[in-house]
């Protein structure tokens, strides 16, 4: 009896500890959970357990929160689902966002966290002046500092994952979307893409103030017929090379996680649907293992596009082509599993478009800290050291276009400020202004009038508006002019007529503004133009009625500062430009590197000139810097060579200042024709009055004198090339 009643108890202990330690057991071999297994088995692990709806779903993206782009029309999502992939977050602090990932690591099968997006172009709080404006500083070190200052208050709000930098290369200034982009160079938008990335990702992207970067978009949106927004865009497949996916392979290359594709059909195939782009180059050819997600609706589009008949086929054609999440077109969340189910997706393409989703979200620690640290928002926002940022970019952005020797501004008792930009806020932000707030701008008439208290009275009248044909403002502007010695005229663009759906046809300085000008001109104000804007501006007459042009472009919050600062001989302007500036919309497109005319000295204009107003890499300074001769480590070259060409550069003027220093190749001859010129390298340096610094060009022949075939192939020709650097021409020999 007694050893019936002990096998008794011991069958009992048995039945009871089995489904404990199978349970243990379980969970043991749960290795998506162990923070100590290898990415890629950890991201295996989870997709071995997901139910096809679970990796649907994970390949959406919704909205959460209020929208503020008004191009977006995003609206707070109810009865979002637990497996949900990503949301846009609007809100600007943490607690919404934590609220909903509870309910996706508490609520659904797996616990797999959300991941939380937003554009956050040029700042978050603080922020920065436009993309454009950026890169006009020419100094990457700057923008990654801009764009790890962002990193830290995205992350800190809530945001993981930003839709930035946008790297399109654009020749077109009627394209609103110039504002957003680094300008017309291919590898300046390289350069700059690098350092957005190096800024935005951090040393780790896990860390509690590094962001998922993404490359946008991918690829040749910028090239919009007439530069009017989403339409087609007709690219060769050797411009295709040479132009537009350069930025994107730096890009890459530098480990952006994560890639957005464009709205624009190329030559036929849109960028969302477009096999060639998403899976041949980026997938095989550079081996891109992050994600790719559609822009806002970019899925839905393609039935405008004129490619697919229905939503369905839609999604079948852009999952197929490599675009792994759908966001907001419900292309993916509404059809996918019946594609599935048809046998018109196969699962090998699920999965792998899950697995690109879910090793972003490994990446970013999401699965070890899924919520946000909840926090003040003084503890997030406009930190000293991110303001001292924002003035360091803000001042060395700005592009001193002309100067009759009217600046700096010295021994001037009496200044007026005139135009509808000097006391305003909310217009010096640009496009794409994030969660900035308008009482965080320092307006330009403010850094004015604080720069010169105590030296010159200052005084304003706003004139006229931005546009229209209300001039009740001329009479007191007409006075104010023939009281000042100087009269500095602040005009320009509203931060909303760039950006997203901002093509403008005329994008000259408006007729009210140049007629304020006249006025002022002809009161016998000595005019020094201020020009706020988004894009290059057609100036016409306003350039011959100024002493002096200051291009600001949309600055931010720290214009007021910088502008007060140039203008005083605080600081010395040293932007040069990243756009050129045209005559006339007549001359558009205009760029720097194009190719050379079948008759180099017939084909020009017959009414103007055909020279733009202001070239790419214009910009003037307070003091003045000669080059020496280049000189080459090596005069007689290999293919394979690595090799160093130096130039000094003294400043001979009675101030300090910054130059960037260009370096160019010309290949006169090739089987496949090359620009007039091409940027290879650039650099930025202090030097002091009476200094010499030497700058140097490390040469890769392969990388640097060569060229890129239709299929993606460099190449090195023998021959002879030349590398210019300021208006010295160094020779050299490829055998």
């Amino acid at each position: 009896m007694r050893i019936q009643s002990r096998m008794m108890i011991w069958l009992l202990v048995v039945c009871i500890a089995r489904p404990i330690m199978a349970n243990n057991s379980a969970k043991a071999k749960m290795i998506y959970k162990d923070a100590h297994a290898t990415l890629e088995n950890r991201v295996e692990d989870l997709l071995s357990r997901m139910t096809l709806k679970e990796k649907v779903l994970q390949l959406n993206q919704y909205t959460l929160g209020t929208n503020n782009i008004e191009n977006n029309k995003g609206v707070e999502v109810k009865n979002i689902p637990a497996e949900i992939g990503s949301l846009i977050y609007f809100a600007t602090d943490p607690e919404l966002r934590n609220r909903m990932q509870r309910h996706a690591m508490e609520d659904s099968r797996l616990g797999i966290p959300i991941l939380f997006g937003y554009d956050a172009i040029h700042g978050f709080r603080t922020i920065f002046p436009i993309p454009l404006a950026q890169a006009c500083s020419w100094n990457p070190a700057l923008v990654e500092q801009g764009c790890r200052v962002s990193a830290q208050e995205c992350r800190m709000s809530g945001v993981d994952w930003t839709f930035s930098p946008m790297i399109d290369v654009s020749r077109d200034p009627r394209w609103g979307r110039v504002a957003e982009c680094y300008g017309e160079d291919p590898y300046a938008n390289g350069v700059f893409a690098q350092a957005a990335v190096k800024g935005y990702q951090g040393n780790s992207l896990a860390a509690a103030t590094s962001v998922a970067a993404c490359l946008k978009h991918y690829v040749g949106y910028g090239a919009s017929e007439a530069g009017r927004d989403y339409v087609y865009t007709e690219i060769s497949r050797q411009s295709l090379w040479d132009t537009y996916l350069l930025p994107y392979e730096m890009g890459v290359k530098a480990g952006a996680a994560t890639i957005m594709s464009s709205f624009n059909d190329i030559s036929g195939t849109p960028g969302s649907a477009n096999y060639y782009t998403l899976t041949e180059v980026l997938r095989h050819r550079w081996h891109f293992s992050g994600m790719v997600v559609s822009d806002w609706a970019a899925i839905q589009q393609l039935k405008s596009q004129g490619m697919a008949k229905n939503l369905k086929e839609a999604g079948a054609l852009a999952l197929t082509a490599g675009l792994d999440m759908d966001m907001m077109s419900h292309s993916y969340d509404a059809y996918l599993e019946s594609l599935v189910t048809e046998g018109k997706v196969s699962m090998a393409v699920i999965d792998e478009a899950v697995r690109r989703v879910l090793r972003v979200k490994f990446q970013l620690g999401l699965f070890e800290n899924p919520y946000t640290p909840v926090s003040k928002p003084a503890a997030r926002f406009l930190l000293p050291q991110s303001l001292q940022v924002a003035s360091d970019i803000t001042s060395e952005s700005m592009v001193l276009l002309k100067n009759s020797g009217i600046l700096p501004l010295q021994s001037v008792k009496k200044i007026a400020v005139v135009g509808p930009m000097a006391d305003n806020a909310h217009d010096l932000l640009g496009c794409w202004w994030g969660h900035g707030e308008d009482q965080d701008i320092q307006k330009l008439l403010t850094g004015i009038q604080k720069e010169f208290a105590g030296i010159s009275e200052v005084r304003y009248a706003k004139g006229c508006d931005f546009d229209g044909d209300d001039e009740s403002g001329f009479k007191e502007a007409e006075a104010l002019a023939k009281w000042a010695d100087v009269v500095i005229m602040c005009m320009g663009e509203k931060g909303s007529w760039s950006g997203e759906n901002n093509s403008h046809a005329d994008i000259s300085l408006p007729a009210i503004q140049q007629k304020l000008m006249h006025t002022v001109n002809n009161a016998g104000g000595k005019i020094v133009l201020v020009l706020a804007s988004g894009r290059p501006v057609v100036l016409g007459e306003a350039v011959d009625l100024s002493e002096a042009i200051l291009e600001v472009w949309h600055p931010g919050i720290a214009g007021g500062d910088a502008l007060g600062g140039i203008l005083s001989g605080r600081y010395n302007p040293s932007g040069k430009l990243a756009m050129t500036f045209p005559y006339a919309q007549g001359q558009i497109p205009i760029y720097y590197n194009r190719r050379n005319s079948a008759r180099r000295h017939q084909g020009f204009y017959k009414d103007m000139t055909s020279e733009p107003l202001y070239p790419f890499g214009h910009g003037l300074s307070y003091t003045h810097f000669i080059y020496g001769l280049p000189v080459a480590s090596k005069s007689h070259v290999t293919k394979n060579d690595k090799f160093q060409v130096s130039v000094s550069v003294t400043n001979v003027g009675d101030r300090d200042g910054k130059e960037t220093v260009f370096w160019y190749i010309v290949d006169p001859y090739s089987t496949i024709t090359r620009p007039c010129k091409e940027l290879k390298f650039f650099e930025k340096k202090l030097i002091r009055k009476g200094e010499s610094v030497t700058y140097t060009f490390n040469v890769d022949v392969e990388r640097d004198l060569g060229y890129i075939d239709a299929d993606g192939r460099r190449f090195v020709e023998s021959g002879e090339v030349s590398i210019l650097v300021g208006d010295k021409e160094l020779k050299l020999n490829i055998e």
